[in-house]
Order: C-alpha cells, then structure tokens, then sequence
C-alpha cells in the first residue's frame, strides 16, 4: 500500500512533475549532465509581465465584485452562491501573489523576495488549482442533481451539506499542498534564485508512476465527472423538450446548461493542457531517459501550460456573469454608468470647443 503522505506529497507536486524529473534527470544521467534545461528567451520577459498584468488586473476585479455583489444580496444563500463564493475567494488569494510573479519575471527569472513568499506563492498557486478543480466539480454535481434529480437527493443541496462539502474540499487542498511550506522553493541558477521552477527532490523509479497515479486522481477523475454530468443535463432538457416546452422554464434550463458548458469548457483549455503535459512526459520517463532536447522542450511546454491554467482566474467571472443574476445585473448597470458618464462628459468637451471657437 502506498504511504499516505506521500500520495499527499505526490498529488501536491503534480504540476511540477516536470521539474522533479528534469533535476534528477540532469543530475543521474551522463548524457544530460550538462544540459541547460531552464532556457532564459527574451521573448518570455516581456510576454509573462504582460500576460500575468492582464490576468492581475481582470481577476481582481472580477473575483472582487463577485464576493461584494454576493454578500450584498439580501436573500438567503443557496448552494450554487456558495460554491462560487469558494471559487471567488480562492482565485482572490491567487490574484494576491500575482504581483510578485510579475516582478520575477520583469527581473528575468530572478526572485528578490525570499524562500518563505516564493513558498507562499507556491502554495497559493496549487491552491488555487486543485480547490478551483474541487468546486468546479461540485458545481457541476450540484447543477446536475438540481437538473436531472429535482425531487430527489436534494438534501445533498442543503446550506449545511453544502457548507460541509466546501469545509472537506479545502482539507483536502490543504493536506494536498502542505508539504510545499516545509520545502525550499529556490534555486540558484546562473546567478538567478529562481522560484518555483525547481526544488530538491529525492525521485525514485517509482516516482513518475506515483506522478501519473497523482494527476489521474487530481485531474482525470473530475473531468470525468464534469462531462458525465453535462451528458446526462443535456439528455434530460432534449428529453423535457420533446415533451413540455415551457418559456420560464426553458430559460431557466438554459442558464444552467450554458453554467456547466462554461465550466468544462474553462477546465478543458486551463487545466487539461498543463497535466496532460505532466502525464504524457511522465509516460516518456518511463519508457527512456529523455535527452536533453526534450527536457529543453518540455521546459518550455510547462511554463506555457503554467501559464494557461493561470488564466482561469480570468475566466471564472463569466460564470459568475451567467450563473448569479445579481452579479450580472450589476455588471450591466455598471458598465451602462461607464458609457453614460463617457457620453456625456464628450458631449460636455464638444459643447465647450465649439463655443470656445
């Protein structure tokens, strides 16, 4: 049976496989020795500065408005809003460590904060990860039982079950990712302390199963859950179509499915490309021993799948936008304002020079 702290260990590292194996790698292999996997390019400091500004920037106010628009609402919770408070305030602790990515990448991978904040960020990065894959999935449960199984199982939906099921999810993430504080994240690296990119690791040849065990558990087996979950709400609102076609009742099928086609698609482009990166390197770990072209270009494939599942911080609001009534009206009214006053203070600049001359 495998220790379960290692399992833990293991699940937690799972999107850093690539740089466990890329250090063992150089270091136990003759060939690879020498190989300079962690390759600097110019284009990506100035590409990630922009690109995690961006993110920065739409996450912040996404997420932000989504927590003030909810816990302004008079009414009571219900266990949708609850697990989308849950995903807003993980992607909020994200966003927080962002700006010190940004920094470490304008100072061309060289980290000036020291090895508890670069844990920190480490932290809140796969935090963010594995409860956004958590509440991502129990969303799609909750809209599925909602869906297919209004007059049964609803007890499942209460404020109490509900509440206990975000409490489980967050122990989870937190015994997952705990091993990451009690680990340097900081490598001296031709004169750059890098964060994040690799730390000190005893792997074995058992390693990159336990890789691959680690991320079908954390990834596979959510994203299996989700789309048996969009199968079985679509097969249901075709069937009530056939039968009943009723406009209120139509809209409101039709909100819940967008809701769930939004979540697969968001945890399809953000989180499948980084671990089917992960697993199919490790697959190939297990066959040979990768030269040092692959390890290079595999580097690079990581930083980019990294970088891709960052972006759901951005992508999260939208759902917000769909699933939370108040939440888009208040977006709506919002940025009716923003052209309102943009409007009116150009008709008050026109009226002004044309009187002027």
């Amino acid at each position: 049976m495998i220790n379960r702290t290692v399992l833990d260990s293991t699940i937690s590292y799972c999107g850093m496989a690539a740089d466990n194996i890329t250090l063992e790698s150089t270091e136990t292999s003759p060939n690879t020795s020498s190989c300079d996997v962690f390759v600097y390019q110019r284009a990506a400091v100035v590409l990630f500065p922009i690109f995690y500004s961006v993110v920065f920037v739409i996450s912040a106010c996404g997420n932000s408005l989504v927590l003030y628009v909810i816990c302004q609402r008079k009414q009571k919770f219900n266990s949708t809003s609850i697990y989308l408070v849950n995903l807003a305030l993980s992607d909020t602790l994200f966003t927080l460590a962002l700006p010190g990515r940004i920094i470490y990448y304008i100072r061309h991978f060289d980290w000036p904060f020291g090895d508890f904040l670069c844990r920190l960020t480490t932290l809140l990065f796969f935090a963010n990860t594995y409860s956004g894959i958590g509440f991502m999935t129990c969303i799609s449960l909750d809209r599925y039982l909602a869906m297919v199984h209004p007059h049964q199982l609803q007890c499942l939906r209460s404020v109490r079950v509900v509440r206990r099921v975000c409490c489980i999810v967050w122990a989870l993430v937190s015994v997952e990712i705990a091993p990451l504080l009690f680990r340097s994240m900081l490598h001296e690296q031709q004169g750059r302390r890098t964060c994040m990119e690799y730390f000190n690791f005893e792997g074995s040849r058992f390693t990159p199963y336990l890789l691959l065990l680690a991320c079908s558990i954390s990834f596979c087996c959510p994203l299996v859950i989700i789309l048996g979950c969009y199968t079985k709400i679509n097969l249901k609102l075709r069937s009530a179509a056939k039968q009943n076609s009723v406009t209120g009742r139509s809209r409101r099928n039709h909100r819940a499915n967008t809701i769930i086609l939004l979540i697969l698609l968001t945890f399809i482009v953000c989180f499948s490309p980084y671990h089917l990166n992960v697993m199919q390197f490790m697959l190939r770990k297990i066959q040979h021993q990768p030269t040092c072209e692959e390890l290079r270009a595999f580097k690079v494939s990581l930083q980019i799948t990294v970088a891709m599942m960052n972006f759901n911080c951005c992508l999260d609001p939208v759902i917000y936008f769909f699933a939370i009534k108040t939440y888009k009206k208040r977006v709506m009214s919002m940025f009716k304002d923003y052209l309102y006053t943009s409007g009116a203070s150009s008709k008050i600049t026109a009226e002004n020079s044309s009187s002027n001359t």
